[in-house]
């Protein structure tokens, strides 16, 4: 029987509990270089502090115009690698492993002078219209993705995150609501992904782990569900993912697909259809911040990792906090123990 503080071993990644920070954008590179600032530094390393198994560092783009904003973190140089490493060896002294999910916001990209999309469809109507890619364009996308995986190595990262959910580039191409394309990546539309995670996969080492976030079902008026999210699993799978990260939605305007939920764990039931129809292992994420009930999502078999969201932003010490109400023992800091009640 496994619980939210047991070790968790996939590959060469080792984490000491179950328990992930999931990616969450800071908007907070007030020079707007895409290199990490003294706000990310103390915002990742307090939760490595608090306890945290694993730390995913937000979004962080391949190309200055594959941000949300431009406010947003990005792998696009070298010369961003620096600040990210000092990040990362930070959480690595508190004992947490560190991932950097990287992306394009494609349609969604909202101070780019013109977006880019698989097709020039825009995210609504308060977005620009996007700019379709030619197919010598999205196999210079495919590279920007593997570069970007490189630097994220050589910052020292754990594993690396590929982004495939929330309505931006990679789900834009694997929904047929977004990508009407007649060349080969609309012909198949998994290929875009599938080219991304080889490109990127082939960068990393060996022994690290590859790890997918999804959106599991979309919202919008004729959005696929989760027959559809499982069979892009499988080739994805196969493509060389690892880990995968199940989330749902982002992709337009909510419509006859179903409002997403506002019940605690409202995803947890995606994870686990994916999780055995796949057989991967899974990261549940969405309102699960009630310890036992994150601790119930591991006990019952439902995820092999619990993702922290709101909940954490709003107490970077959720873990400990987390102990104490599970009766973990030797989990708080020896510097904090004063805070915190006796275990009985």
């Amino acid at each position: 029987m496994y619980n939210l503080f047991s070790p968790y071993q996939i590959k060469g990644l080792e984490l000491k509990n179950r328990i992930v920070m999931p990616p969450m954008c800071q908007y907070s590179v007030t020079k707007k270089d895409g290199i990490p600032n003294e706000w990310h530094y103390v915002h990742y390393v307090s939760r490595a502090i608090g306890g945290t198994g694993l730390i995913i560092i937000e979004m962080t783009d391949v190309e200055p115009d594959g941000r949300i904003t431009d406010y947003d973190l990005g792998l696009w140089s070298d010369a961003q690698v620096p600040a990210f490493q000092r990040i990362i060896e930070g959480c690595h002294q508190h004992g947490a492993k560190v991932g950097i999910q990287i992306a394009h916001a494609g349609r969604k990209a909202e101070d780019a002078e013109v977006p880019v999309a698989p097709s020039s469809i825009p995210f609504s109507e308060e977005f620009k219209t996007p700019r379709e890619l030619t197919t010598d364009e999205v196999k210079e996308m495919v590279e920007k993705f593997r570069l970007a995986a490189r630097r994220a190595v050589k910052a020292g990262v754990d594993t690396v995150e590929i982004h495939g959910a929330h309505g931006y580039l990679i789900h834009q191409f694997q929904s047929p609501l977004t990508n009407k394309r007649t060349d080969e990546y609309g012909k198949d539309l998994a290929k875009f992904g599938v080219d991304v995670i080889q490109a990127v996969k082939s960068e990393l080492p060996a022994n690290m782990p590859l790890t997918f976030r999804i959106s599991a079902v979309e919202y919008v008026e004729g959005g696929y569900g989760i027959d559809y999210a499982i069979e892009l699993v499988k080739q994805y799978k196969e493509a060389g993912v690892d880990l995968f990260h199940i989330s749902s939605g982002g992709e337009g305007p909510i419509g006859s697909g179903g409002k997403p939920g506002i019940h605690a764990a409202y995803q947890v039931p995606f994870a686990r259809k994916i999780k055995e129809a796949c057989d991967v292992p899974v990261i549940a994420v969405g309102r699960l911040e009630e310890p036992h009930l994150a601790n119930a999502v591991i006990g019952n078999g439902d995820a092999d990792l619990v993702a922290i969201g709101r909940g954490m932003l709003r107490n970077p010490h959720w873990a400990l906090e987390a102990a104490v109400h599970l009766k973990q023992e030797g989990i708080i800091p020896t510097q904090y123990t004063r805070g915190f009640p006796r275990i009985k």
